[in-house]
């Protein structure tokens, strides 16, 4: 590994820790309705709701959430989870997935990114497929707050110290979908990429959906110039 990639993330952070100190106190930016009035069906499924407790609510630090499992038949079934943040400080920040599904039991078995579009701009997402013993799965994730879509947990976390110390604002919606890759029917090559194939056209599907969806429904946000 070369030295300037040793460097790089503790020069971020040590800048990172000047901006926050610099950036005082945080505004906290409260949603106009709740996540819940999000529409009940996607991607013409319906949706039903699953509470978190409080012990992991507390845990998550969420100001507000969504969790919903919508299932149509044993093909169309998905799970989408946001957990919106009004400020973000120590002990009260996302979490990403990277790191709480092994926590879950799920390893990671591919990671990469998707380009989806969005009111006629791309924006790209996360894609990962995990595996929970025979249970294999696709899971998009994504950063949406602050006038941006992101994946980059590095550009994610320059962005929030930028916008604290610049705006006073840090609120931030973590979006994940997860859509269960069906049995095997083949145990082939040939079977394996189709039932992917059917996986991630869903998770786009619903995530097209969701992107716009929250835009409506997350603070505003005007660019300076």
């Amino acid at each position: 590994m070369r030295k300037w990639q040793q460097v790089a993330p503790l020069a971020v952070l040590a800048l990172g820790g000047a901006l926050v100190a610099s950036a005082g106190r945080q505004e906290e930016a409260v949603l106009d309705r709740p996540l819940r009035d999000l529409p009940r069906s996607i991607a013409g499924v319906p949706g039903e709701e699953r509470p978190l407790t409080a012990e992991e609510i507390q845990v998550a630090g969420v100001s507000d959430y969504l969790f919903r499992i919508f299932r149509q038949d044993s093909v169309r079934a998905f799970s989408v989870y946001v957990g919106y943040y009004e400020s973000q400080a120590t002990g009260k920040a996302i979490h990403s997935p990277r790191n709480c599904l092994p926590g879950a039991g799920w390893q990671v078995v591919e990671a990469g990114q998707k380009a989806l579009g969005m009111d006629g701009q791309q924006v790209t997402v996360n894609s990962y497929i995990i595996a929970n013993g025979p249970a294999q799965a696709v899971v998009f994730y994504w950063y949406q707050g602050r006038g941006r879509v992101a994946h980059s947990e590095y550009s994610v976390k320059w962005d929030l110290l930028r916008d604290a110390a610049t705006r006073g604002r840090t609120e931030e919606a973590l979006v994940r979908i997860m859509v269960p890759i069906p049995p095997s029917r083949g145990f082939n090559a040939t079977d394996w990429a189709s039932r992917r194939g059917e996986a991630e056209g869903l998770a786009s599907e619903v995530a097209m959906e969701m992107l716009p969806l929250l835009k409506r429904a997350l603070p505003g946000w005007t660019s300076q110039t």
